[in-house]
């Protein structure tokens, strides 16, 4: 498995097939693989928050989500085969889930959400694929006994679709705790796509690096400092990495 460093971040060659591979491989022999995405706006609070660039360093995989992290991958002399976007790789996880008999765990968005991803789930596949479920709002003396809840559960796979840097330490500091489940991995916003909340941008604007534009236009007053600041932050960041040698 070939890593690369870009920006204060490691992020993993491979392609989606590769990652479900690998997957696959860490539930046969019954070990655990922390998995992590990386985008843009991560990139550029991992610069300064070393609690985070912590949990994301020390991640087993650490895939790029975002691509505009492939397109400065490349610009910077280090291309990654390609983006995988952590909403498409939960999707493919779901399935091989249902295809294998495993059991997933959802934790995370509002208790509304969060449910309509359940019953979309056991519509589609089965009631037998959810191991439980938990909204994602919690009091911080709570996660120890959230994670034991999850271990509890008899999951192989944990879906924690919390915002940064939350779910990321969360997934670090309970990784022991968690070790019999086999897939520990955050997932961000991608319950609300699941429940229809939100929609995601066409597969052109997707290719095109402009799903954060489509996710702007859809919250403009929450989403404009993630990602106009953020983005400016982070090509500030590329052009100076690429240009400082």
């Amino acid at each position: 498995m070939t890593r690369i460093n870009l920006l204060n971040t490691t992020i993993d060659n491979l392609s989606m097939q590769e990652t479900l591979a690998l997957v696959q491989e860490k539930i046969n022999k019954g070990e655990q693989l922390h998995h992590v995405v990386v985008n843009a706006g991560k990139v550029v609070a991992m610069q300064k928050d070393s609690e985070l660039r912590k949990s994301v360093n020390e991640s087993d995989i650490i895939n790029a989500d975002g691509q505009a992290v492939v397109w400065a991958s490349n610009f910077l002399g280090k291309p990654i085969k390609e983006r995988v976007a952590g909403i498409d790789l939960m999707a493919n996880l779901v399935d091989m889930a249902h295809r294998n008999n495993y059991k997933v765990f959802l934790f995370g968005a509002k208790e509304e959400v969060v449910k309509t991803v359940v019953e979309k789930y056991s519509e589609t596949y089965s009631p037998n694929i959810i191991a439980g479920y938990r909204n994602g709002y919690f009091e911080a003396s709570e996660e120890e006994e959230i994670a034991q809840q999850i271990a509890d559960s008899g999951t192989q796979m944990l879906f924690v679709a919390i915002s940064s840097p939350i779910k990321e330490n969360f997934l670090y500091k309970y990784r022991h705790v968690l070790k019999n489940v086999n897939l520990i991995m955050g997932v961000g916003g991608s319950f609300d796509v699941f429940a229809g909340k939100t929609k995601r941008a066409p597969i052109w604007m997707q290719n095109a690096g402009l799903e954060w534009f489509y996710r702007f236009l859809q919250e403009p007053k929450r989403m404009w400092k993630r990602y106009l600041v953020g983005n400016s932050k982070f090509i500030y960041l590329v052009m100076k990495e690429r240009f400082s040698k």
